[in-house]
């Protein structure tokens, strides 16, 4: 009877299996406790069975910000740390006049032969020493010498920029004073604790004014005010005056550079422009004469409150009247308006760009905030 009753079993069962078959199947969905959550990171989830709820309601909310995970790559290096090597030591000058000798003779002879006027901005380039019974003395780069007791020695900034190998598909920036992030875009939202670092990169997601306070979004929740940064906005169309697929552009209102060719952002960086009065100019200009080292010195005020003097600027490139494009040894704060006119960069920044431009190239000066003046007829050959 058991055998029977097995064969019986063997038989029945395929014909069962195939009956089930072909009926429709139909799953209850009465209640959202007896479905399963849809799995994270689906790009449709219409027509499927399944909750979305959790972590895959979480990313379609941030995906609709524009927000995505992993976040958006920048496929861009830092420029080569080897362009910030130059041939010089820099040494900055004590404030008060200080006397130069034209000889280690005038030394020994207490001779003064010259001297730097009175200024907070005064840097030398050492290129070589001498120890006398009067103390340790410099030779600098106009060959005249300085005592050690009047020279810093002065380090050269490291911030270094970005070499792109693929157009970004965002903005993105770096911040220039250090602070924490908001979860709204307000001062009265909580901090979220994270802090941002000067010279930090960020990516940026989307902006909006609040109060006539200007935000960026950094991150999901995360909220950082506008002047706290120096933002790139990657424009690729051509702008008006410019005839060739090639130039530079310096946004004033956020103190960024950006080079574009061919249709590519190809570097981005941060620079300092000119403070007011001594404005940087805007509007579309041409490159017209490139030195690898030359000094730059001046004074507009009758005072010579303003005066300044710098050896061996590295990588100049003159594009209006007297302003440039240059480095900065003694520029710590990339990001900020602190020039006399001219655009500032990093060392290492400022001789990449030297290389990639051709005098002839196009620089596209401008200021989207509308606040530095537009009228040429109130610029000098070198301020304002």
């Amino acid at each position: 009877m058991l055998k029977i009753r097995s064969l019986l079993f063997a038989i029945l069962l395929p014909l069962i299996a195939f009956a089930v078959a072909q009926q429709p199947l139909t799953v209850s969905a009465a209640n959202d406790n007896d479905r399963a959550l849809c799995l994270p990171g689906g790009d449709d989830l219409s027509g499927m069975d399944c909750l979305n709820a959790g972590p895959s309601a979480r990313l379609a909310e941030l995906a609709a910000q524009g927000i995505t995970f992993p976040a958006p790559q920048l496929f861009a290096a830092r420029t080569p740390y080897e362009l910030s090597i130059v041939p010089y030591s820099y040494a900055k000058v004590d404030n008060e006049e200080v006397p130069l000798y034209a000889t280690v003779e005038d030394i020994l002879n207490n001779n003064p032969t010259g001297k730097l006027y009175k200024s907070q901005i005064k840097y030398v380039a050492l290129q070589d020493r001498v120890d006398t019974d009067k103390g340790r003395y410099y030779q600098i780069a106009t060959t005249e010498w300085i005592s050690e007791e009047l020279v810093t020695r002065a380090g050269l900034p490291n911030f270094q920029g970005y070499v792109f190998k693929q157009n970004p598909q965002v903005s993105f920036g770096w911040v220039i004073n250090e602070t924490y992030g908001r979860s709204a875009p307000d001062y009265t939202a909580p901090e979220t604790g994270t802090q941002y670092w000067r010279e930090n990169r960020i990516i940026i997601y989307e902006s909006t004014m609040v109060n006539d306070i200007e935000w960026v979004k950094v991150g999901p929740d995360e909220w950082i005010e506008h002047r706290y940064i120096a933002r790139v906005i990657p424009n690729y169309t051509r702008p008006e005056g410019v005839p060739v697929d090639k130039w530079i552009e310096v946004n004033l209102y956020e103190q960024t550079l950006s080079a574009y060719e061919d249709g590519n952002l190809v570097f981005a960086t941060m620079i300092s422009s000119g403070t007011p009065p001594f404005y940087t100019k805007p509007g579309v200009f041409q490159i017209y004469k490139k030195l690898d080292f030359d000094p730059m010195w001046g004074t507009f005020e009758l005072d010579r409150s303003d005066y300044y003097y710098l050896e061996e600027v590295p990588y100049i490139m003159y594009y209006d009247d007297l302003r440039a494009l240059h480095g900065a040894y003694w520029q710590t704060l990339l990001g900020y308006q602190r020039s006399h006119g001219c655009v500032n960069l990093s060392v290492a920044d400022s001789h990449w760009l030297y290389d990639w431009a051709n005098e002839g190239d196009y620089v596209y000066v401008w200021d989207p905030s509308g606040e530095t003046p537009t009228d040429p007829s109130v610029y000098g050959s070198g301020g304002f």
